[in-house]
C-alpha cells in the first residue's frame, strides 16, 4: 500500500462511526409484590417482567438483613411490633435493577420471650449406648460436676463478647438449668450471664451427647453449647481441639432460625474450622420450643444432629485431628455481642435465658 497512513484512517473512521448501533439495556418492568404478614413473620413475593433476579433489603431498627432470591421470594421475622420497611428489587444485572419500597405493620410478634413447655426430645437410651454420665437438672442448685467462670476473660474470650459472667445468673428451678443474660451494669460492663463447665470434673473422649435445650433470640445473643480438649492448660488453643456441638447467633446478618456445629483444631498453629448449619422452617425459630443438639463422636468422624436430624459430619481420623482422640470436657454459655453477633441494640429483649432440661452422654 502506497499511503498506510489513508488506510488506518479510513480504520479509525469505520470503528468509531457513531450511527453504528448499541443495543440498549432493557430495564424489567411491572414490578408487584404480594406480602403476608404471619404474627412477626413476613412472606414477600416479587414478580416483574425480565427480571433476572430479585433482592431484598428488611429494615429493622437500625439493623438491615439482606436477601437475593431467583424466584422472587423472601421472608424474615419481625421481634418487635411495628412500622418497617421492605426495599425489593428486580434485577437485570447487579447494577441495572428498578425498585420500590414496602411498609409494613407489625401488630402482633406472637413469641414474647419466656421458657417454652413443648419440643422435641430424645430417649434414655439407645440399643448398643449406655449413659455413662447425665444431669437432669432435678434439683435446686448447680450440681457439683459444673464450676463458674466469672468475668470477661481476655478481651472478651477471645470474642469481643460484652458481657460480664457470673454465678447469680444460674438458677436451677423446675426441672431445667436457666442461663439468663440481662442489660445491667456488673463491673463496667453493661450486659450480665453465665458460662458453666465440666472442666477437671467430667470429661468424656467418644460417644452420643444429647443436649436438650429452648435458646434465646434477638440481635447479639450468643448461646453455645460445646466442648473443649481437657488439655487445654498444657496445649492451648486451638491446639486442644474445639467442638461447638450448637452456636446460635442471633440478629445482623443471621437468623434465630439457624444453629452452628462446628469443630475448631490446629493446622500447623494456625486455627482451622469446619462447620456447618441447620434451619428450622421459615417462620419457625430456636426459642419457641425445645430442641435436642447432637453430636455422635468415634475415633474417625464427628456428625452433627439437630432433633435427630444429621446436618454436618467431619472426618477426623487424620494425624492433623488427633486433637479430637482426646479427653473434651462442656461448656454452657449465653454470650452478649461479640465478633459474630455483633451487639444489641433497641428492638433486643432482655432478660432473655437459655433453658436446659438435659444433658446425657452414652458410649
Amino acid at each position: 500500500m502506497k499511503n498506510p497512513s489513508l488506510f488506518f484512517t479510513l480504520l479509525l473512521l469505520f470503528s468509531c462511526n457513531p450511527e453504528d448501533p448499541v443495543s440498549p439495556i432493557v430495564l424489567p418492568t411491572n414490578l408487584n409484590t404480594n406480602i403476608v404478614v404471619d404474627e412477626g413473620f413476613v412472606e414477600l413475593q416479587a414478580t416483574a417482567n425480565g427480571a433476572n433476579f430479585y433482592s431484598f433489603i428488611f429494615y429493622d431498627g437500625g439493623d438491615s438483613s439482606y436477601v437475593e432470591s431467583n424466584d422472587g421470594s423472601a421472608d424474615y421475622t419481625y421481634s418487635l411490633t411495628g412500622e418497617y420497611s421492605v426495599r425489593v428489587r428486580a434485577h437485570l444485572t447487579a447494577y441495572d435493577y428498578i425498585e420500590l419500597m414496602e411498609n409494613i405493620t407489625i401488630s402482633d410478634v406472637g413469641y414474647t420471650g419466656g421458657v417454652p413447655t413443648t419440643g422435641y426430645s430424645t430417649p434414655e437410651s439407645y440399643p448398643n449406648y449406655s449413659l455413662v454420665w447425665s444431669d437432669e437438672f432435678n434439683g435446686s442448685s448447680l450440681s457439683s460436676d459444673w464450676v463458674h467462670e466469672i468475668g470477661n476473660g481476655s478481651w472478651g474470650w477471645g470474642n469481643n463478647e460484652l458481657q460480664f459472667y457470673k454465678e447469680e445468673n444460674t438458677v436451677v428451678e423446675d426441672g431445667l438449668l436457666k442461663i439468663t443474660a440481662k442489660e445491667e451494669s456488673a463491673a463496667s460492663f453493661n450486659y450480665t450471664s453465665s458460662r458453666i463447665k465440666t472442666q477437671g470434673l467430667q470429661s468424656f473422649q467418644y460417644g452420643r451427647i444429647d443436649v436438650r435445650a429452648a435458646l434465646p433470640y434477638g440481635q447479639g445473643y450468643w448461646p453455645a453449647i460445646w466442648m473443649l480438649g481437657e488439655n487445654i492448660g498444657s496445649e492451648g488453643w486451638p491446639s486442644c481441639g474445639e467442638i461447638d456441638i450448637m452456636e446460635l447467633v442471633g440478629g445482623g446478618s443471621f437468623n434465630d432460625r439457624t444453629i452452628y456445629g462446628t469443630a475448631h483444631w490446629s493446622d500447623n498453629g494456625a486455627q482451622a474450622s469446619y462447620g456447618d448449619a441447620s434451619s428450622l422452617p421459615s417462620g419457625e425459630i430456636y426459642a419457641e420450643e425445645f430442641h435436642v443438639f447432637s453430636i455422635i463422636w468415634d475415633e474417625t468422624s464427628i456428625r452433627f444432629l439437630r432433633d435427630d436430624i444429621q446436618y454436618h459430619d467431619i472426618n477426623i481420623s487424620g494425624a492433623a485431628l488427633s486433637a479430637f482422640q482426646n479427653d473434651f470436657f462442656l461448656i454452657l454459655n449465653v454470650a452478649v455481642g461479640g465478633t459474630w453477633p455483633g451487639s444489641p441494640n433497641q428492638n433486643t429483649l432482655f432478660p432473655q435465658t437459655m433453658a436446659v432440661d438435659y444433658v446425657r452422654v452414652f458410649q
